[in-house]
């Protein structure tokens, strides 16, 4: 998992590749135990959630 980028206790991680669980390229936010993954064509969420504010 290579981490592009931690700000504000955030890891960012990217995947191009990775066809076995969400069929399109995407980043993983970690941030206080929560995971989410979001799309990058269109920022959806693809899985997972982080909290508010």
């Amino acid at each position: 998992m290579p981490t592009i980028s931690m700000f504000y206790g955030i890891v960012i991680l990217m995947f191009f590749e990775d066809n076995d669980r969400h069929h399109r390229p995407h980043i993983h936010a970690r941030y206080q135990g929560a995971n989410a993954s979001i799309a990058i064509d269109d920022a959806a969420l693809l899985d997972g959630d982080l909290p508010r504010r």
